[in-house]
């Protein structure tokens, strides 16, 4: 029986171990998506205790929570940080299998020199440690950052925004650099209740008044200069399905203003219009040299009468299981043809489509970068240890895992980049086994550039960072 989560946990072999201790381990880390609020890193504040720096807002553990029948006082409730924490160590106990059971240790070792398994029997004690070391010590964002090593963070930003955070925290003299991203989903949503009232605002962030789609194009694009002058070098966009269905003017300026009016659209109503959107989008990311986020396959907001009560984004979203292989490629085609494709991610949700994925890359691959067309990380339900490790397979397979940008924390919690550690710790698992195995000749230079580059190097380059 190995030692509970020691140094060599998940390393299962000489090879392995060589990897991540000689060569992964202390890579800096490049955070290219993200939602953390950059009004907190500014604000740098230290937390009142532990339930505030984990539990606050992470619905991962209060989805898990709920699985084990805890209530829902417990996670969004008005019970003591202390009754939280310990419902929550209680979870974790019967979490045999998911990842949370190993962040939350990974977490506890790193930030805090905890190698105490967190339990029911032992929350009490590890509450107490864990807020003794926050009291004594500093836990604040920007020092968390730092302490783990990272380099890059790019946040998750409406167009509207005026990035007041982004400016402040580039004045200061910090060993990191908290970039902007261009998340345009509330423009591409008109068939969501708001989308008038948010049109209107983008209007005005942009100077000029919307009236057509043409109009909401300009003023996107306008925002993304803004952005762009701010350092601004990611888009991100989050789907279904990528949209595709084609249509003339008359049908665009019909359906948007049925959109503005508020009146019900069908699907491939709004297909069209989110078409000509993402199209105008795509030419201008390009023009910008942009990097084109794409993240496909959550279905959102499902239990009605929790989106009620507490909103989006609180542990109600689960796996879509839409077909998205030909739209996906019609889009890309279409921004190819005329030389106006973007560098892009394509992130699944669903692992019914990495092959899917890790083929489609290959059609539109250009020697302007490195897998100019990126098969993103394993991410939300997926980056699991079974579900990092298919990734990575799948683009093994049938890609170059090798010129592969790697992971993102895609949380708010600035103790999260533990899953760095956890994602590379299984990537040189992997590559190790195949070494061992005898399926690639291990040349050390060659298999150090890899492992680094997939780390963090190959990122970098890839964003343009440096």
């Amino acid at each position: 029986m190995n030692k509970f989560m020691d140094g060599d946990f998940l390393l299962d072999s000489e090879c392995a171990k060589k990897l991540f201790h000689e060569f992964a381990e202390s890579m800096p880390i490049c955070d290219y998506h993200c939602h953390l609020s950059p009004k907190e890193i500014h604000e740098n504040k230290q937390p009142s205790d532990i339930s505030a720096l984990w539990l606050s807002g992470d619905h991962y553990k209060w989805r898990a929570m709920r699985s084990a029948g805890t209530d829902e006082k417990y996670c969004t409730g008005d019970a003591s940080p202390e009754e939280k924490f310990g419902a929550f160590a209680k979870t974790l106990q019967y979490s045999i299998g998911n990842p949370l059971y190993h962040w939350a240790h990974l977490e506890l070792q790193r930030y805090f020199n905890i190698d105490t398994p967190l339990n029911e029997k032992t929350a009490k004690e590890i509450y107490e440690r864990a807020n003794k070391a926050i009291s004594g010590g500093d836990f604040r964002p920007q020092t968390l950052i730092e302490k783990s090593k990272v380099k890059y963070v790019c946040t998750t930003d409406d167009p509207i925004d005026s990035l007041e955070y982004h400016k402040l925290l580039a004045e200061k003299d910090l060993p990191f650099k908290v970039l902007p991203s261009f998340r345009p989903d509330k423009a591409l949503n008109i068939n969501l209740s708001g989308f008038s009232d948010y049109i209107a605002e983008l209007g005005k962030a942009a100077e000029t008044e919307i009236k057509s789609v043409s109009d909401v194009c300009d003023a996107l694009g306008k925002r993304a200069d803004y952005f762009n002058a701010v350092g601004c070098k990611v888009s991100d966009q989050a789907f279904d399905y990528v949209p595709f269905e084609a249509s003339d003017d008359g049908e665009l300026e019909e359906i948007f203003a049925k959109g503005m009016s508020g009146e019900m659209l069908t699907q491939k109503e709004t297909d069209k219009y989110r078409t000509a959107v993402m199209l105008s989008l795509g030419r201008k990311y390009s023009e910008l040299g942009w990097v084109m986020e794409i993240h496909i396959g959550a279905m959102r907001n499902n239990n009605s009468r929790q989106f009620n009560l507490l909103g989006a984004d609180t542990g109600y979203d689960s796996v879509g299981d839409c077909e998205i292989a030909k739209p996906l490629s019609r889009f890309l085609d279409s921004l190819d043809y005329t030389g106006a494709l973007p560098k892009t991610i394509l992130f699944n949700l669903n692992d019914k489509d990495n092959t899917v994925l890790a083929t489609m890359l290959g059609n539109f691959q250009s020697c302007e970068a490195e897998s100019k067309i990126q098969f993103g990380p394993a991410w939300w339900f997926l980056d699991t240890m079974d579900g990092m490790t298919a990734q990575l397979k799948a683009l093994g397979n049938l890609g170059v895992l090798g010129k592969f940008v790697g992971m993102e924390t895609d949380s708010r919690s600035f103790t999260s980049y533990a899953r760095h550690e956890y994602f590379r710790r299984i990537l040189c698992r992997l590559i190790g086994s195949w070494i061992e195995e005898g399926m690639y000749a291990y040349d050390e230079e060659i298999v150090k550039e890899i492992i680094e580059g997939v780390c963090y190097k190959n990122a970098v380059k890839y964003f343009g960072f440096e």
